[in-house]
């Protein structure tokens, strides 16, 4: 049986499990829920920041009214138990998150996130032994109603080819991969959908050895909490905040299809940038 069939029947199980009430009752209709995974500790080209970005990404949602599923340095199997524990929670929430801070690659055209513990040398390694997110981008778009929101601070290369190189101040910065034209493939969005990656296709995503999150990271967090600020416009501030302090070395890029507003904290009366009758800040799909 070939991986991509073995890969199939995992997640027609995760879809099935969805119905399952017992770990879906744990999350409140209609509300937020959110994935996060930060994986650091690598065999091979291991990464500074991952942890720390995902600890402050799920300590910033929890503060933002999502329930948090957190996972640090996960093995695949511990990711493909997370993804079908957000799997479940999402058919019973409105707004669905995934945040991962780590490894992250392309194999002929779909997206892999990487795990800790597993020895890849390489594509038939990658597509066996990581999780696909592509599939978690197509499961999320088949729900009909609420917001899917997807961030991948990931490098876009070849995960085992790490390097770093100094700044006009003496600064190191480690890039998470250092291969043009190759990493995470571009992404068209399902409807009510927004995914965005640190950076933007064939670049090179920075791991700031001198900080304690990752430069977009930094800038997500300064930013996830501005009332009233739609998420499309927070995207856009980080874009220009990591391409400023970068010299346009990383350019964050986003592919979406939200038909409405979302905000992750609604202006006073619940509404987005201004805008009423947004309730708690979910617009339409």
């Amino acid at each position: 049986m070939s991986a991509q069939i073995v890969r199939r029947c995992i997640w027609l199980l995760v879809a099935a499990a969805a119905w399952l009430p017992g770990v879906a009752a744990a999350f409140a209709d209609g509300g937020r829920v959110a994935l996060v995974i930060g994986n650091a500790a690598y065999r091979q080209a291991p990464l500074k920041n991952p942890v720390n970005d995902a600890r402050a990404v799920a300590s910033a949602l929890k503060g933002l009214g999502f329930d948090v599923i957190m996972r640090e340095n996960a093995d695949l199997g511990e990711m493909l138990e997370a993804i079908r524990q957000f799997s479940i929670a999402a058919r019973r929430s409105q707004v669905r998150l995934l945040y991962y801070a780590g490894h992250g690659a392309q194999v002929e055209g779909r997206n892999y996130l990487i795990p800790v513990n597993e020895e890849i040398s390489g594509d038939d390694d990658i597509a066996r032994k990581s999780a696909d997110m592509s599939e978690l981008v197509n499961q999320l778009g088949q729900l009909q109603e609420g917001t899917n929101i997807l961030i991948l601070d990931a490098c876009r290369n070849n995960p085992y080819k790490a390097a770093a190189f100094k700044t006009a101040d003496g600064r190191v910065i480690r890039l998470r991969g250092a291969i043009a034209n190759s990493g995470l493939a571009r992404v068209q969005a399902p409807n009510g959908t927004v995914v965005a990656f640190s950076t933007a296709p064939g670049s090179i995503a920075m791991d700031g050895q001198n900080y304690a999150n990752s430069l977009y990271t930094k800038h997500l967090l300064d930013h996830i909490g501005t009332p009233g600020l739609p998420v499309e416009q927070l995207f856009k501030r980080v874009r220009i905040a990591v391409a400023r302090d970068t010299q346009r070395m990383q350019i964050p890029w986003e592919s979406s299809s939200l038909m409405g507003e979302f905000c992750f904290r609604p202006a006073d009366g619940g509404a987005c940038n201004g805008i009423g009758g947004i309730g708690l800040g979910i617009g339409p799909r």
